[in-house]
This record gives structure tokens, C-alpha cells and sequence, in this order.
């Protein structure tokens, strides 16, 4: 019976290797070295949110670009701390989103106020976390959205840099959250996109204000996603593409608890947005996570030097597909890779309380805020 067991428990494994290689089969970037002159003008509106901490590497990398008219505005949504002074310092017009009408509050409430005083034909929304790689970034990013047409919204996922051990605990979520979008398996002509990325959405004036902005947005959870359907359903296009080469962030420095609340607060309303399709793929490359773990443990107990070759040579298999698919979008390091039951372990665990926060409780934490959902 155990050798059946471990038979099934191979075959489960080789088919997780390949939903997770297809989950992820092509994830584009933005090509850099555009040097063309005619650069439409762009307003950069960042919401931030006590950001004195993280938004001095992003405003000192936007006044490091070249080639691009802007102007910057950030949005201080009642922060306690110095990020008013500190964006005025490089030059941003700061605006204080208590002078919103209404009780409206949050980052959508922010992004639409910056929008509303713009003045340039494109609209680049980045949270506060993140900063361009270089000082042509900017201009590699409008110079895309250009020769695409101009239209709907252009999304990157900023490339994640870590610093300390307990951000590689991100990894299984950053896949995921790639993956959720439904753009990156060899199937993504047919697929319909999940909506946007959240931390860069370059977008034009009058796409943004036809199909309503963030103020359709509301006070949704998940302002990214219903952005891009919002945009979708009026007929305007959604890109997602990585932001490796281009803009990156570092997620949760705070500490473990600030990680922990951050993809609590979010993701398991997050995955009703991704395409059936992509939701068993994502399911079944977890579940062959477990699975060659436990196949190579109980190689070890049944003592067959066969099975703990094939056990192994699984496991390994596994180690490189998710380090693969980690080194395109962040920093990890090859050793938490090795450990990938820990990190789907941690995964689980979260996601578990991310469904009791949203779908029970129905009330999540974030900045001091509490948010119904």
C-alpha cells in the first residue's frame, strides 16, 4: 500500500512541476533604452500615509529622471509623522486628503483627489514604497505605454528587494500574486485579465475619468483589481507586466506583524479574481509542494535508496522551478527556496486567517484604519 502511495505521490508531483511552469510560462518586462524625444507630460500622484520612512527613496529616484516632463504630487492621507514635510522638500505639491468632501478616506479616496489636481495628459499612480531603478526609467515606462496606443491602463509589479530574513516568507505570495492576474501562462490571449497591479498604474486622463477613476473604485479592499475590471468593462485595455529592470519596492520593513496584517488584509479576496483556469494550476503546484515534501520524508522512513533518489530528484526539480519563478520577481535567496515547505506552510497559515478577516469577520486592520470588507 505504501509503494502505491509513493507511486501517486510522484505522479502528483510531476503534475504540480507542470501547473507551476505554466502558471508562470512568460512574464514580461518593459525594454529599456528609449531615447525618443517626444515624451508626453506625466503627472505622478503617490498616496502615502505615515511614509516618512519609505517614500525618501522613491521621491529622491524620481528627481533623478530624465527625459520627462512631470509634475509630483503626493497625497498625505492624515499622516502623523514628517511625510508632509519631507515630500515638500523635493519639490512635490502636497496636498491633505482631510480636505476631501465626505467621510471617503483610504488610498482610492487619495488617488482620485491627486487625479483631480493634475494637470498633464498621463496619470502615474505609485505607492510610496516603491522607486525607480534608474534615471531613464520614467521615460522607458511612458515610451511603452506610448507605442502600445496610449489607451487603458499600463500596470507593473515593482521587482521585490529584501533585506532581512523574514521578508523571504513573501515568495510563495509574490508567485501567487503574479500568477492571480491571469496573464502570464501560454494561454493569455484567452484568459481575461484579473484587474491591475496595485504599486504602478500609468494611465491617461481620459481613459481614467470615463471609466470612473477611483471613485468607482470606493473603498474596496482591493483597489487595484477593481480598477483594471472597471477599465475593462469599459472597454479600455489592462497590461501587466513585470517591473524588473524598471521600478522595484521592499514590502513590510516594519517587522513580521506588518507583513503578516499586509497579505492578510487582502488576499483571499484577492483570488476571486483569478481565472478558474489559473486557479486550479495555482492549486495543484501547492499542493505538489506538500506532497513532494511528504514523498521525500517517507522515502527516508521506508529506507529504499531508489525512492529516496526519485524523492530527491523531485524535490530538487521543485527547488528550482519556484526559484526560477522567484528570481523574476525579487531577491530571494536560494537557501529559503530550498526550504519551500516552510514557505507554503507560512502561505497556508495566512491564508487561512486572511479568510477568516474577510469572509467571517469581514472587518480588516491596515495603518491604524479598520476597513470593512
Amino acid at each position: 500500500m505504501l509503494i502505491v502511495l509513493m507511486y501517486i505521490s510522484a505522479i502528483l508531483t510531476v503534475i504540480g512541476l507542470l501547473a507551476g511552469a505554466l502558471m508562470l510560462w512568460r512574464i514580461p518586462a518593459i525594454p529599456p533604452g528609449h531615447k525618443e524625444k517626444q515624451i508626453p507630460a506625466v503627472s505622478i500622484i503617490i498616496p502615502a500615509r505615515n511614509e516618512e520612512v519609505r517614500i525618501p527613496p522613491l521621491l529622491e529616484s524620481i528627481t533623478r529622471q530624465e527625459g520627462v516632463r512631470y509634475e509630483l504630487i503626493v497625497i498625505d492621507d492624515e499622516s502623523t509623522d514628517d511625510t508632509a514635510r519631507i515630500a515638500r522638500e523635493y519639490g512635490a505639491f502636497v496636498f491633505n486628503s482631510s480636505e476631501i468632501e465626505g467621510s471617503w478616506k483610504g488610498k482610492s479616496a487619495a488617488c482620485w483627489y491627486g487625479a483631480q489636481k493634475a494637470a498633464h495628459p498621463l496619470l502615474l499612480f505609485l505607492d510610496a514604497d516603491t522607486q525607480f531603478v534608474h534615471a531613464d526609467s520614467l521615460r522607458d515606462l511612458v515610451h511603452e505605454y506610448v507605442i502600445k496606443g496610449s489607451r487603458g491602463i499600463l500596470s507593473l509589479q515593482p521587482y521585490h528587494v529584501l533585506k532581512k530574513g523574514y521578508e523571504q516568507l513573501s515568495a510563495v505570495f509574490n508567485m501567487i500574486v503574479f500568477a492571480g492576474m491571469n496573464t502570464f501562462t501560454p494561454f493569455q490571449a484567452k484568459l481575461k485579465s484579473a484587474g491591475s497591479f496595485g504599486p504602478c498604474i500609468l494611465t491617461n486622463r481620459e481613459d481614467y475619468f470615463s471609466a470612473g477613476g477611483h471613485k468607482e473604485v470606493g473603498e474596496a479592499v482591493m483597489d487595484d483589481l477593481v480598477l483594471g475590471e472597471l477599465y475593462m468593462s469599459s472597454g479600455y485595455p489592462v497590461r501587466c507586466v513585470s517591473g524588473k529592470g524598471t521600478i522595484l519596492f521592499r514590502m513590510y520593513p516594519e517587522g513580521m506583524r506588518t507583513l503578516v496584517d499586509g497579505w492578510s488584509k487582502s488576499f483571499a479576496t484577492a483570488s476571486k479574481s483569478t481565472h478558474p483556469f489559473v486557479t486550479t494550476l495555482i492549486s495543484i503546484w501547492i499542493a505538489g509542494a506538500f506532497v513532494s515534501a511528504a514523498l521525500w520524508a517517507a522515502s527516508l522512513l521506508l529506507l529504499s535508496s531508489a525512492w529516496v533518489m526519485i524523492s530527491s530528484l523531485l524535490y530538487v526539480l521543485y527547488t528550482m522551478l519556484l526559484y526560477w519563478h522567484a528570481r523574476r520577481i525579487g531577491s530571494f535567496h536560494w537557501l529559503a527556496i530550498l526550504c519551500y515547505p516552510l514557505l507554503f506552510i507560512f502561505f497556508t497559515c495566512i491564508y487561512i486567517r486572511s479568510f477568516y478577516l474577510t469572509n467571517i469577520k469581514r472587518t480588516v486592520e491596515w495603518r491604524g484604519r479598520k476597513i470593512r470588507v
